[in-house]
């Protein structure tokens, strides 16, 4: 019988998977991303899976789940805890939606993909915001800005 410990399993697990689709930056750097967030919110264990996806997937799903048309740049599932107090959640991002978006604001897609995951790691950790016109100045959005900067860019935000 081996004395050896098996390893401690990781507190906050981050799969991230491109289904298919083309993502310019690494799945591992935006798993930290993610991590990062979850430190930030002393969110002390979770289970999170990130997936991209092409238009016509979050298209279907944005219509399923929120009865919405049209591909969407985030769409999170926020699955509540498990047993252990664990938050669950699953984030499907579009990086074509993204891509535009960067655009439209004048950012780099990585950083417009970057504050994608920090948007849906804060749903999924129970974080809401309106959706109409005051949305971009909830605390929500504010706590979202304010992580983009600390973990990925020193630009100014976007509003």
């Amino acid at each position: 019988m081996s004395t050896d410990r098996l390893p401690r399993p990781e507190p906050r697990a981050v799969a991230v998977s491109c289904d298919g689709v083309r993502v310019p930056v690494a799945a591992e750097r935006l798993a930290t991303l993610a991590r990062q967030v979850l430190q930030a919110l002393r969110v002390p264990r979770a289970m999170l899976s990130i997936t991209f996806v092409t238009a016509r997937t979050s298209a279907r799903l944005n219509a399923t789940h929120l009865g919405h048309t049209g591909p969407t740049d985030v769409i999170t599932f926020a699955l509540g805890a498990d047993p252990a107090g664990a938050v669950i959640g699953d984030i499907y991002i579009c990086p074509d939606v993204a891509r535009a978006q960067a655009r439209e604001h004048g950012v780099g897609v990585r950083e417009e993909i970057a504050r994608l995951v920090v948007h849906g790691t804060l749903h999924a950790c129970g974080w809401e915001h309106p959706e109409d016109e005051t949305r971009t100045t909830s605390p929500m959005w504010r706590r979202q800005e304010q992580l983009v900067r600390r973990f990925w860019t020193t630009s100014s935000p976007r509003a």
